[in-house]
């Protein structure tokens, strides 16, 4: 058996429309062409009885004329001759239904025999006291099989043949191509876009495709810079660790010793801002509950000022919304400036809409999308005291996605920056 699903499925198909013409032939053998071979050869049968019969009636005179005009007209010749028939009759199609036919009329079994070198079959009728000799061509009376019938279902079964195969082809191919494209993200690549084209659920199935390998060689690419930020943020507070830990050695000092303390505090929180990227890809049961009453929790912790607002109720991941919400206020309040952060909720019917509002000087419009990626600091310093890990707005980014939330930032018209995130009223 080929292994391909387009060869498997043109063999079964092939050997399908094979034996579906060999059943219609079958039919068409049956039910038409073996009745009307019947029916001629009873026909034929009948012809060279009579005929036989109306020469013995003739009177002799005109016996002649009579002959002459069955063989001109039915092809039929009369004789009492003997023309050296043997046994050995031309072989025909439907031979046995004419010898079933003239034995039936003749009341005795008849045996068609032949001349040598010719087309012609005889048999002996006795009628009236003579032994008359008939011959035929059986070329004239044998039932012609129905070509066109049997041209119409051959070409049927090669046409619906044909297209089957073109369309198992159509399915097949674009399957193929995403099995290559799969093996190319397996291996870490990128491949190159499938065509969103044909079928609904094939369209549907490569616009998916392309979707998953994007996000995928995201999620490797953000991997590559999680490592790559690691190795560079941890080795400077790391050497600055084992600088102090050196000079401890010749003359212990409470300074350096809280040098040390800090460098390692520091090293934690990088470590613990990496362990919580990580966690992002991972979603967590949702449940429902009142995003107003979350609200008003994490502005208590943050510290922010907020009249409140209407209930909303969502179904969501509490720690997920909480985690993004509570990221968002830090970055306001860490990088807004001196004026207050607001935090806003719009409750619609479909859609939670929540804003977190600064007065800073703003991001140009250029990096909007840039910040959200792992380590980007709109602050070149590296300097956990003025710009953060760069990790904040990275993992407010891939927490939204993972529960298929919208986060985004805006320019203000009157200064600073609204981070806004919309979550789905519903299962997610």
């Amino acid at each position: 058996m080929p292994r391909s699903l387009f060869a498997r499925t043109a063999l079964t198909l092939a050997l399908a429309f094979i034996v579906f013409q060999a059943a219609a032939f079958w039919v068409v053998y049956r039910t038409l062409i073996v009745p009307v071979a019947e029916r001629s050869a009873d026909d034929l049968a009948g012809l060279i009885v009579l005929s036989a019969q109306t020469w013995v009636e003739l009177p002799p005179e005109t016996r002649a004329a009579f002959e002459q005009e069955l063989a001109r007209r039915h092809g039929l010749r009369l004789t009492t001759v003997n023309v050296g028939a043997t046994a050995d009759a031309p072989q025909f199609a439907f031979r046995t239904q004419i010898e079933a036919a003239l034995s039936r009329r003749v009341g005795e079994s008849v045996v068609l025999r032949g001349v040598p070198d010719k087309a012609a079959a005889w048999l002996d009728i006795p009628v009236g006291g003579h032994d008359l000799r008939v011959g035929f061509f059986p070329g004239r009376y044998a039932v012609k099989p129905p070509l066109a019938a049997i041209a119409v279902i051959a070409v049927g079964t090669f046409l619906s043949l044909l297209t089957a195969l073109f369309l198992v082809r159509r399915l097949t191919v674009p399957l193929a191509r995403a099995a290559r494209a799969a093996r190319q993200v397996g291996a870490g690549e990128l491949p190159e876009p499938l065509p969103e084209t044909g079928p609904a659920e094939l369209a549907e199935l490569a616009r998916r495709f392309n979707t998953m390998a994007t996000e995928v060689r995201n999620l490797l690419d953000n991997r590559t810079t999680l490592l790559a930020g690691i190795s560079h943020d941890l080795r400077t507070p790391m050497t600055r660790l084992q600088l102090n830990l050196e000079m401890l050695r010749d003359e212990p000092n409470p300074a350096r010793i809280d040098r040390s303390l800090g460098d390692l505090a520091e090293m934690n929180t990088l470590i613990s801002g990496y362990l919580e990227l990580a966690r992002t890809t991972r979603a967590a049961p949702a449940s429902r509950f009142d995003l107003a009453t979350l609200l008003d929790e994490v502005a208590a912790d943050a510290g922010l000022a907020w009249s409140g607002a209407a209930p909303c109720e969502v179904e969501a991941s509490r720690l997920a919304v909480r985690q993004i919400v509570s990221n968002l206020i830090e970055n306001a309040q860490r990088y807004g400036g001196e004026g207050p952060v607001e935090l806003a909720l719009e409750c619609a019917d479909n859609l939670a809409r929540v804003s977190v509002r600064d007065t800073g000087s703003g991001i140009p419009e250029d990096q909007l999308e840039k910040v959200f990626r792992p380590f980007y600091r709109l602050e070149a310093s590296r300097s956990q005291a003025t710009g953060g890990t760069g990790l904040g707005l990275a993992i407010v980014r891939q927490l939204a996605e993972t529960y298929g939330w919208k986060v985004r930032l805006a320019n203000r018209p009157t200064g600073g920056i609204e981070a806004v995130l919309e979550i789905r009223r519903g299962v997610p």
